[in-house]
């Protein structure tokens, strides 16, 4: 079989999308005879932020010649995105080998798509010789797949509500699963400055060593260029710092607000790792990280576009955030939302950056998906009342920047789902026109 036969029979392999827990994969992980992925593991877990901290982590390790692997899900526009090593996605011979691995090994015990994913990567991982893997959570963490492996350091991003109906109804209780990728007398990273007291307490409890954002470790903005310890070459753009240790950075290239929070966690767990990073490695990890679809750039005729994965009311905060610091004449949304989202929350933290609104249906989600109409009923109440229903992301986009003019800004976001599908639209496009296409 080829990559595309093994994915759709992992996807009916499972009766359920989801199915929590770590008896049956750590049965297969045990029948394969995992070890570890690398000589150093990081996990990251969080409501927000998780594949961006990833990914500097992994651009600053490589930049020191460090040989890094990093798991990451969903993808945006081909399943091998979520399996890199030394930057590079796995190939689909990789992934069927892989994939060949893990049916050998389950004989009659059931795995759903991440399980079966997670198992295939971590085969790939240990068979690399890796210097360092970064895995990052699908879901929760305590029960998540990615927490059957025992990591050097954890990472917890924020904390905020998603996925309530599997996390809890409240932050403290989204905390508790999050946090349950800590390990005795082992870095804990905190990228909040107020994580939940369930993060905190259980931390201590068994003895994990919290490293906080606002307390052990300190960021800031430096248009200046000042500041001691500076990295040679970085220029002017912020500041990490912890007691005995402080650099001077370039801005990174994502341009959202909490990417610098998010870089700013990513050296704090690489410095937990205590790992051979050469000075200048730092500045050019921070420069080359990038992730799509966050408020990825694009133009089309005077219209910006930007594309962002952002799918819960705390993202959504932060690119009105972003939105509000550099203004456009009009901003059209295009806005697609999963059936567990609330996307009435989402609407309400940016509303008052979006102009017009153009609903999206997601019908590529299984059941999680959710049609134009039916998302426009749950936002009768909402600014987005009035907004456009569309069959799917490529019609409302067309429509969008059918109505866009000049200085205008077009945003497709709210889901992964949105953000492929208008990637792959946008890239169509450029194919067509043999135009050019990120800014």
């Amino acid at each position: 079989m080829n990559l595309q036969h093994w994915l759709q029979r992992i996807e009916q392999q499972h009766p359920k999308s989801i199915d929590m827990g770590l008896d049956r994969v750590r049965a297969v992980a045990d029948r394969m005879g995992l070890g570890r992925p690398a000589r150093r593991v990081a996990t990251v877990a969080g409501s927000n932020g998780k594949g961006s901290t990833v990914a500097f982590i992994e651009a600053i390790a490589a930049a020191s010649g460090l040989r890094v692997g990093a798991y990451t899900s969903p993808h945006l526009l081909a399943y091998n995105e979520r399996v890199r090593i030394d930057g590079a996605d796995a190939s689909d011979a990789a992934l069927v080998e892989a994939f060949e691995a893990v049916e050998a090994a389950r004989e009659a015990i059931t795995l759903t798509y991440f399980e079966y994913g997670t198992l295939a990567a971590l085969w790939l991982f240990e068979r690399a010789d890796l210097d360092l893997a970064v895995l990052e959570v699908g879901l929760g963490g305590r029960l998540d797949a990615v927490n059957l492996v025992d990591p050097d350091v954890a990472v917890i991003t924020t904390v905020d509500l998603d996925h309530q109906d599997w996390l809890g109804p409240d932050r403290e209780a989204i905390g508790t699963e999050k946090v349950g990728i800590a390990r005795p007398w082992t870095p804990l990273v905190l990228g909040e400055d107020d994580p939940p007291s369930s993060v905190l307490g259980h931390a201590y409890a068994i003895g994990a060593s919290a490293i906080r954002a606002g307390s052990d470790y300190r960021f800031g903005r430096d248009d200046s260029g000042a500041g001691a310890g500076a990295v040679e070459g970085a220029g002017a753009g912020w500041w990490w710092r912890e007691p005995g240790f402080e650099l001077a950075l370039p801005l990174p290239r994502m341009a959202a607000p909490a990417q610098l929070r998010n870089a700013a966690t990513a050296i704090a767990a690489l410095r937990a790792l205590d790992l051979d990073i050469d000075d200048g490695a730092w500045a050019r990890g921070v420069a080359a990280a990038q992730v799509p679809g966050r408020l990825q750039r694009f133009e089309r005729d005077g219209v910006e576009v930007l594309v962002d994965v952002g799918h819960n009311p705390q993202a959504a905060r932060a690119l009105a955030e972003w939105l509000r610091a550099a203004p456009a004449a009009r901003t059209i949304a295009v806005y697609g939302a999963l059936a567990d989202k609330d996307a009435a929350g989402v609407v309400e933290a940016i509303a008052p950056c979006v102009d017009s609104w153009h609903l999206a249906g997601i019908a590529d989600a299984g059941s999680r998906g959710r049609e134009a109409r039916t998302l426009a009923a749950a936002l009768a109440n909402t600014a987005a009342a009035d907004g456009s229903p569309h069959d799917d992301v490529a019609g409302a986009l067309s429509v969008a920047l059918a109505q866009a003019r000049t200085g205008d800004r077009v945003l497709a976001f709210g889901s992964f789902h949105v953000a492929g599908a208008a990637l792959a639209w946008l890239a169509a496009g450029d194919s067509e026109a043999g135009a050019g296409g990120a800014v």
